[in-house]
């Protein structure tokens, strides 16, 4: 009998770095939500909380089993898809000769996936009609990143989060996109430099940002500050 398992995972923080919990959410083939789970880690960045949520979740699923992984994190997808090899030939260095980022994780999730059959897709956050398993797993993360308690059927939760609804990336006022651009901020920084977001947005990583939250100018547009770097590696 063929097996599947199909999954999402998220991390979320809140400040980036902030109070920071991951999540993930399992499946069977039919996209019935089974088991999810979800912890806290104290202060963390978005991408540690996503590269976490990667870890648990190879973690706690059978190797023996193919495995799909949903994510809405371009950079924790690309850093063990695309990144890895490279930055294993490179002694553990970016293309710009600097240590990897989070390399604990990186390498753990490298091990985790050894001699497995796992494919990744990715899946934009926060979208009307968007993936469902992403949704709850977003929700997941989120609400754990508050409360800093774990959570899930294994902890004798029986209901799944229920999503927050999906935002608008339109402004009250203008209509436009405002976190698209520099006038999503207060002022315009000078290069390599970080301000505070005047209006709510969305990384390219993928990830939201709040208002309020330090953001910078990144090769695709505004977003996190430590995602300007890790866009551009490869």
């Amino acid at each position: 009998m063929d097996e599947r398992i199909i999954a999402a995972c998220d991390g979320a923080s809140k400040g980036n770095p902030g109070p920071a919990a991951w999540a993930w959410v399992t499946a069977d083939a039919a996209g019935r939500p089974q088991r999810w789970e979800a912890g806290p880690l104290g202060t963390a960045t978005n991408n540690v909380a996503e590269l976490t949520a990667l870890r648990e979740l190879l973690a706690t699923t059978d190797p023996g089993v193919p495995l799909e992984v949903r994510m809405d994190s371009q950079y924790a997808m690309n850093a063990v898809t695309k990144w890895l090899p490279g930055w294993k030939r490179n002694g553990w260095k970016t293309s710009a000769g600097k240590p990897v980022a989070n390399r604990e994780l990186v390498v753990a999730i490298d091990e985790l996936l050894g001699g497995r059959d796992v494919s990744f897709r990715y899946v934009p956050a926060h979208q009307v009609d968007g993936d469902p398993l992403n949704a709850l797993a977003d929700q997941a993360a989120s609400e754990a990143a508050v409360a800093q308690r774990p959570a899930g059927t294994r902890h004798g939760a029986a209901e799944l989060p229920v999503p927050a609804p999906a935002r608008s990336t339109k402004t009250r006022a203008g209509g436009a996109g405002a976190a698209a651009g520099p006038g999503a901020v207060g002022r315009t920084p000078r290069t390599g430099g970080t301000i505070r977001a005047k209006f709510a947005g969305r990384c390219p990583c993928g990830k939201p940002y709040a208002v309020k939250d330090m953001i910078a100018k990144t090769p695709q547009g505004w977003g996190h500050p430590e995602c300007r770097t890790a866009l551009a590696e490869a």
